[in-house]
């Protein structure tokens, strides 16, 4: 028994003391398989889920390193039917392999026979697959190999795919000279190509976008990048034209504004899941040409009929990018069967240290509604409740105190609730950015912002992702999509690229106390909480005493 950091219980929670002298190591060494919980001050929570030990396994961790992480840290002997199922768990990936064979084409073999014949029993998998060839192998038809995996991971025997990806069609790709690309990069496209497919998980700042490079680089072929509206479409080219040799000529872009099918074609989620008559009209993209690549730039926001799409494309490379692998509608598992499973994960604070990252500093600050408000709040029906709380009018007098206190910084308020920012537009005298803006006048707003002329935006949930601030420092947090935590990390990223004089980005979220909306904040902040970012909490009559 040590003095470890890590308690281990036998309901495969584990706690992790956070001011002991070994927890950041032991976090590091826990994250590749245990999944945060809750997140307060002192003791972290995280959980030991079946997901989380196969994605761990698919990254080349096997039980025996899991759990001598286990006994290496607790502090009290490990329960030994833990280590057990754990060991158990991690060995249900991989008894059943997706494979090709040269004279049946893709097949499902075994290397439990008893494992196959349970899942040929079950009503879901038997439909997917064709005549049985031996004791050990089915026939897989090509069209199913996505819907196989699903439910493979759904009956709890995740199938280990490797039947291999077509090439696709060639196109040359080179990187420029002027640039080399982090260690770290390198090590996400390395570890995603060893794989296969898969996701990279990097911080907001650190560089998704030469990742993919990087992977274009290596695929050498024609490649298809999903993302998630225009303006990030936009950012993806002017990013590939300044760190690859492709011309202008060579990138499309297939969006609302545009229908272009280029050797690198940029398609935004919106169009692909656009609906006319009830057929999606605009999945032609994938059919388009042989892709030897398919990119997911925030492939956490990867909308559900996305999914179905992609079953049918198992046989392509596939790269997700994304900060978190949150998702609020806990489909999870379907991004680790579909697009495949975690192969880079960076710690934030990792990165941060290294100098590739601002560090920043989280401030919750508190603010009362006065009683008339809250005896209305008190009364309200429930789907009313966040957003009296999140839009309470106490907020504006705040940001307008913090707005003030960061006089001469690049400063970004960000919020949910469109009236509650021209609201805030028109108090500060700032431009309002939301989904309504055009796109050429967010494009305008952003350069002005990026070049200094202007020094505070308000912006909406349209500012949530892929956007390129790098000298933002504040952002000011008024309101949000519930308690979404890929959203926090979304917005806290906003101003984390690193800044040219080195200082401290700041990040603060303005909170109604006793209400939903600090309820939600809670929540939202387990994400962050993980990497290794604490909030101070102040209160809002504070602010103006400069505490």
């Amino acid at each position: 028994m040590t003095d470890g950091p890590l308690i281990v219980q036998s309901d495969k929670t584990m706690l992790l003391e956070v001011d002991h002298p070994d927890s950041v190591a032991c976090r590091k060494a826990i994250a590749p398989f245990a999944e945060l919980e809750r997140a307060p001050e002192h003791i972290h929570t995280y959980r030991l889920t079946p997901l989380g030990l196969w994605n761990a396994r698919a990254a080349g961790h096997d039980a025996e390193s899991v759990v001598d992480t286990l006994i290496r840290y607790s502090r009290y002997p490990v329960p030994n039917a833990l280590l057990i199922d754990v060991a158990e768990t991690m060995s249900r990936y991989g008894r059943l392999q997706i494979n090709t064979d040269p004279a049946n084409g893709l097949i499902l073999q075994a290397i439990d026979v008893a494992v196959l014949e349970e899942v040929l029993k079950s009503k879901k998998v038997a439909p997917l697959l064709g005549i049985r060839i031996d004791e050990n192998t089915v026939v897989v038809h090509p069209s199913e190999r996505g819907h196989l995996k699903q439910a493979l991971v759904k009956l709890g025997w995740p199938a280990e795919d490797v039947a291999g990806y077509v090439d696709g069609e060639r196109h040359a790709i080179s990187l420029k000279t002027d640039w080399d690309a982090r260690e770290y990069q390198i090590q996400a496209a390395d570890g995603f190509w060893h794989g296969g497919s898969g996701v990279v998980v990097l911080p907001c700042g650190a560089g998704k976008t030469l990742v993919g490079a990087l992977a274009m680089y290596r695929a050498q072929a024609t490649t298809l990048i999903l993302v998630t509206n225009t303006v990030s479409a936009r950012q993806w080219r002017d990013e590939l034209l300044k760190r690859t040799n492709l011309t202008a000529d060579e990138i499309g872009e297939y969006s609302g504004a545009k229908k272009e099918i280029r050797p690198v074609t940029i398609a935004t989620y919106q169009v692909m899941t656009t609906k006319r008559e009830g057929i999606y009209t605009h999945l032609e993209v994938f059919d388009s040409r042989d892709w030897g690549l398919i990119i997911y730039d925030e492939v956490h926001l990867l909308p559900a009929p996305i999914f179905r799409f992609t079953a049918d494309i198992q046989s392509r490379r596939r790269l997700g990018l994304t900060a978190t692998l949150v998702r609020e509608d806990g489909r999870e598992s379907d991004v680790f069967s579909l697009i495949g499973p975690k192969r880079y994960d960076a710690p934030w604070k990792e990165i941060e240290n290294q100098g590739y990252i601002a560090p920043a500093d989280c401030v919750e600050v508190r603010v009362t509604m006065p009683e008339p408000d809250r005896m209305a709040y008190a009364v309200a029906e429930q789907e009313d409740k966040y957003r009296m709380a999140a839009s309470a009018a106490e907020k504006i007098e705040i940001v307008e105190q913090l707005v003030h206190k960061h006089e001469g910084e690049q400063i970004l308020v960000i919020g949910q609730f469109l009236d509650q920012l021209a609201e805030l537009g028109e108090h500060l005298g700032a431009p309002v950015i939301t989904g309504a803006t055009s796109v050429k006048e967010r494009e305008r707003l952003y350069q002005e912002f990026r070049i200094g002329e202007i020094n505070l935006l308000v912006v909406s949930k349209v500012a949530n992702f892929s956007i390129d601030l790098p000298e933002a420092t504040v952002a000011i947090q008024v309101s949000g999509s519930f308690g979404s935590r890929q959203e926090e990390a979304q917005r806290l990223g906003r101003i984390l690229r690193p800044k040219f004089d080195g200082r401290t980005a700041h990040f603060y979220s303005v909170v109604t106390r006793d209400t939903l909306d600090a309820d939600f904040a809670q929540h939202r902040q387990r994400f962050l909480a993980e990497q290794g970012y604490s909030y101070r909490i102040i209160d809002s009559a504070d602010l103006s005493t400069g505490s």
